[in-house]
């Protein structure tokens, strides 16, 4: 009879072999704003224009070279749950806005941090939370008394460019001035009259060499491919899209065809090669310049196509053949029948090009009505691409962000000081004890100033009295100086430097949930986990000697 061991009492006795479980202040509070601390920390150095890059080597071994914090937490499998409840907070930033993740994930480790010193000094997690909830209420209230600049008029690329080149600062400093103008050119010509402004309709298309001050935009759709016939030019295309092959239809079932003599054997060849033609005479006929196939051209397809002088290209995504159907205003056929007025798409011109060493097929569209276009971006590597792709991303994220809500507050730090300062006199007059929750509120706020004066190598301290003297003279806009010389401070306002207003209010909404979230657990029961031993690593395993 096997022996029994009793297991030892309490929580484990419940809970199957393997499970962990920690309770309390010490095991599981701390634990979790240690995690949340250490996590913050190593995103801080990525903050502001002057922010450090973090080189990130995947799972699949595929190498990232970023500051953008929305890409670091994504290609980092974080394991601790607590952490893991901060990447949601920022993540959802990333749905809700697409710009300023690292924002939530500093803010909510700088509240964290905040909130150890107060539990140490006695306060309860209950106490802490309801007092950041009070100044994040007394915050998202004096928020909007900070907007200093305000677009209404979203298809002025003037103002927009203003708009968005703050964030675009943030990943590609130096170059923001061109990237700006290209992003308001490429977001302002596709703005649709009435329904709202889509993110997906700005395409990127990144093609190695030269320089990024070569990089350009283009009314309407760039594929990196060659043309599959001999014709290379259309002008005034008018564009049959199909998402089946171009060949001679294969039958649904087997089946076996008895031949007596060498002319049955002819005429059954040329039967299909006749019925091939008279199909690709038909799309011809129909006014069709350009097919478009989402699957092959068979070798007598292309022969009969070039005849009639059409123009081929072979799509391999079916998104691709989707937007470029939005594009030319094509309807995507699914048999090889001849096109209708209504389902042929209309190009200005369709043109094979060559961008450096790379082939690819432009479909362009001159007129104002285009509903897609494609920033065409040059580098020297594909990480620096990549870089300048996530740039583009948030400058149109920015820009989706105005056509919301166009109202801007200041940059710089600007901001978070004016809040801190509001928020600390505000915690005075309370008298229970979330007024020190409150305060520390403030003080988490500052942290953001002396992120951007640390990464630009200046002395924290200095630039944090300098701007707290010029908010008490009532210089609200005066913000950190990033390209001033030493701790200067300056009006970020003139300087151009200025943050989405809904940007601000969620990140502060999703940073203050966040950490309310992590300080109310006071358990973490951790199961067993599934599945079997993991197979060992073969860098690990030792050869044979022989």
């Amino acid at each position: 009879m096997a022996l029994h061991v009793p297991k030892a009492p309490g929580m484990a006795q419940m809970l199957k072999e393997g499970a962990r479980y920690f309770r309390g202040l010490e095991e599981a509070v701390y634990r979790n704003i240690s995690a949340c601390k250490q996590f913050a920390q190593t995103v801080r150095t990525a903050y502001g224009p002057n922010g450090m890059n973090k080189m990130v080597i995947n799972h699949i071994e595929k190498l990232f070279v970023t500051n953008d914090a929305a890409t670091i937490i994504k290609e980092l499998e974080v394991e601790h749950p607590a952490a893991k409840l901060m990447i949601l907070a920022s993540q959802m930033q990333e749905q809700e806005i697409g710009d300023g993740t690292n924002f939530v994930i500093i803010f909510s480790g700088a509240l964290l941090e905040s909130a150890e010193d107060l539990l140490r000094m006695g306060l309860t997690p209950s106490e802490i939370v309801d007092g950041y909830e009070l100044a994040l209420e007394k915050a998202l209230e004096i928020l909007p008394t900070l907007t200093c600049y305000e677009i209404k008029d979203y298809r002025n690329e003037t103002e927009v460019s203003k708009g968005i080149k703050t964030a675009i600062m943030s990943k590609q400093y130096g170059n923001e001035d061109f990237l700006t103008s290209l992003i308001s050119r490429a977001c302002v010509s596709i703005l649709p009259e009435k329904t709202t402004f889509n993110v997906d309709n700005i395409r990127v298309c990144k093609i190695l060499g030269s320089g990024v001050h070569n990089s350009q935009v283009v009314q309407g759709m760039v594929f990196k491919r060659n043309v599959e016939g001999d014709v290379t030019k259309k002008s005034q295309a008018k564009v049959a899209v199909y998402s089946c092959p171009l060949d001679i239809t294969q039958t649904e079932t087997k089946g076996t065809v008895l031949i007596k003599s060498a002319d049955e054997l002819m005429n059954f060849s040329r039967g299909e090669e006749q019925l091939l033609e008279e199909q690709i005479k038909s799309i011809a006929a129909a006014g069709t310049n350009v097919v478009v196939a989402g699957a092959k051209f068979g070798d007598m397809a292309l022969h009969y196509i070039n005849k009639y002088n059409m123009m081929a290209v072979r799509l391999n995504s079916k998104f691709d053949v989707r937007r470029l159907c939005k594009s030319v205003g094509a309807t995507v056929l699914p048999r090889l029948t001849a096109p209708t007025r209504e389902e042929l798409g209309y190009a200005d011109e369709v043109r094979v090009d060559e961008v450096g060493e790379t082939s690819v097929v432009i479909f362009r569209l001159e007129g104002r009505e285009s509903r897609i276009s494609t920033i065409v971006i040059r580098g020297s590597t594909d990480n620096y691409m990549d870089d300048i792709e996530r740039a583009v991303d948030d400058g149109v994220n920015t820009f989706k962000g105005i056509t919301k809500d166009g109202r801007f507050v200041p940059g710089g730090g600007a901001t978070e000081i004016e809040l801190a300062r509001q928020i600390a006199s505000y915690g005075e007059t309370l008298p229970g004890l979330e007024q020190y929750a409150v305060k520390r509120f403030a003080t988490a706020l500052e942290s953001f100033v002396k992120i951007l004066a640390e990464n630009s190598g200046v002395k924290a301290n200095d630039v944090l009295s300098k701007l707290y003297a010029a908010h008490e003279e009532g210089k609200k806009n005066f913000g950190f100086d990033v390209e001033g010389e030493g701790t200067s401070v300056g009006d970020v306002v003139q300087a151009g430097i200025l943050d989405l207003y809904i940007n601000k209010m969620w990140a502060l909404k999703y940073a203050t949930n966040a950490a309310g979230t992590i300080l109310k657990v006071d358990q973490i029961i951790v199961a067993k986990r599934a599945g079997g031993p993991k197979p060992p690593n073969p860098s690990s395993v030792v050869p044979d000697d022989d």
